[in-house]
């Protein structure tokens, strides 16, 4: 009887693929879940790797020709209206604010360096936000995928107890199928939470640094115009 029991399981298919065909439909809906949500995330990282690449080379260019010591007048015109790095809007908005601040006569506006310093935080705020978008569907993922995955394998095992009941049999080859297709759903779940929970850390480490770093920039810049605001009035 044991060599039949085993013969029996040994001539099931435990595939991936056969797994997902034959576990129920609840079981189903969350592995694709599962895998549409790691298919996302790491689409989100791929693109978060190559946006902070280019944001990092982006800011090294406009740092070496706002340091270049170029007339910043002649820098605001060279960027035109379409500046294409974070800095670069940051010095765009600061440059603008700094013009419109300016009297025909030549006479400075009150409060020209307060409206100057909400001109660039606007432009943080934004760059910011572009630094950090998409972040949260990696802590989302990360945080529940896990428990979906969990939910898929209770699922599945309380299908596989009551095949047992039906079939009044707890012999492997009843047992096996439904248990394997139940903790294909944990498994899928940590496929997916593992590297979300690592990336978010990672891309969250740099888009700090980013920011710090175009603070910092904004910070210099404002400083600069500061200097400038003194000498005018």
């Amino acid at each position: 009887m044991g060599t039949e029991v085993l013969d029996a399981a040994s001539q099931l298919d435990f595939s991936l693929m056969a797994l997902f065909l034959r576990a129920t439909l609840t079981v189903k809906i969350v592995m694709i879940v599962l895998l549409l949500a790691s298919f996302w995330s790491w689409s989100i990282i791929i693109q978060k790797f190559i946006n902070y690449r280019r944001a990092r080379r982006d800011a090294l260019m406009f740092e070496d020709a706002f340091w270049s010591g170029e007339p910043l007048d002649e820098l605001y015109t060279r960027l035109g209206n379409s500046p294409r790095s974070a800095l670069e809007r940051i010095f765009f908005a600061g440059m603008s604010e700094w013009r419109r601040s300016h009297r025909s006569d030549g006479a400075l506006f009150a409060g020209a360096q307060a409206r100057i310093d909400r001109a660039m935080n606007v432009a943080l705020g934004r760059a910011g936000d572009e630094l950090n978008a998409g972040l949260a569907f990696l802590a989302t993922v990360g945080a529940i995928a896990p428990f979906v995955g969990l939910f898929g394998t209770v699922w599945g095992i309380k299908g596989a107890f009551e095949q047992i009941a039906q079939s009044q049999s707890t012999n492997l080859a009843v047992v096996a199928p439904g248990i394997a297709e139940a903790l294909l759903a944990t498994a899928l779940g940590l496929l997916a939470a593992i590297p979300a929970v690592i990336f978010y850390n990672k891309l969250s480490g740099d888009a700090d640094k980013l920011t710090s770093e175009q603070e910092a920039f904004a910070d210099e810049f404002s400083l600069i115009l500061s200097r400038q605001l003194d000498r005018s009035s």
